[in-house]
């Protein structure tokens, strides 16, 4: 298959070395420096070289607020059956994209990035494919996450929304407000360390990505919960109510196991 592979960063990289043996491989990049470790594909400058390559899959991994304009910008160089393909980690707007763009495509979201996840070694790690699309190219990235032994989830847009909101949301929401109140630290804890080195790996991310996650329509209730036990913790620290705190504990357990 030939898959042309829209942007060089951190994620276009990985799947253009993850693709590049099996497949024929083109990467698609306007700032050309970051093309320069790109190994065994075709280094392309700009869009008029795409229809000599005439891909059968277009692998969109550039920013995402620019993933749509990518789309765009590609399409009237493409041939009408196309895959075109995002792994974007927030899908808003794109299920109305891909209804009238009139190409097949297909959605995934690896739910891993490069700032946190081991590329070398998955296993453990998860990944969404949405449910509606193109039923060959779901075929396609179900077969690639397969081989990297990832757990694979189906859901719609509408339901991975709602996970995105809980999964990526609180890890966000909790982590921003710990680095909004955190003072300086002579002699941090493991604990403190910790913390710090998450919240400066998702400060990291581009400032869009965290916005529109925490933007998720379904992420208002996710924060009304984190509030709620919030409140009932400080309720029992006012109180010093040991009984109430062992109980809080013994659900927070019961709760991660």
């Amino acid at each position: 298959m030939r898959i042309l592979i829209l942007g060089a960063g951190k994620m276009g990289t990985f799947f253009c070395d993850l693709l590049s043996f099996d497949h024929e491989v083109a990467v698609l990049e306007k700032d050309h420096k970051r093309m320069r470790f790109i190994y065994n594909a075709l280094r392309m400058k700009s869009t008029e070289e795409i229809p000599n390559f005439n891909p059968d899959m277009v692998i969109n991994c550039v920013t995402l607020n620019y993933t749509i304009e990518a789309f765009k910008t590609v399409r009237p160089h493409i041939k009408d059956n196309c895959i075109i393909s995002d792994i974007a980690s927030v899908k808003t707007n794109l299920q109305e994209f891909y209804s009238k763009c009139g190409l097949p495509y297909v959605s995934t979201h690896p739910m891993f990035g490069p700032t946190f996840a081991n590329l070398a070694n998955l296993e453990k790690e998860n990944t969404i494919i949405i449910s509606e699309g193109d039923h060959l190219g779901r075929i396609f990235f179900k077969d690639l996450y397969g081989k990297l032994k990832l757990n694979i989830f189906d859901y719609t847009f509408e339901q991975h929304d709602r996970v995105v909101a809980y999964s990526l949301g609180i890890p966000f929401a909790s982590t921003l407000v710990f680095a909004a109140t955190m003072v300086h630290q002579d002699a941090p804890g493991t604990t403190f360390k910790r913390h710090i080195k998450i919240a400066r790996g998702l400060l990291s991310e581009d400032d869009y990505l965290l916005t529109e996650i925490l933007f998720n329509p379904y992420m208002s209730k996710q924060i009304d919960c984190i509030q709620e036990k919030l409140t009932l913790l400080k309720a029992i620290i006012d109180k010093k109510d040991s009984v109430g705190m062992k109980d809080y504990l013994k659900d927070v357990r019961k709760k991660i196991e």
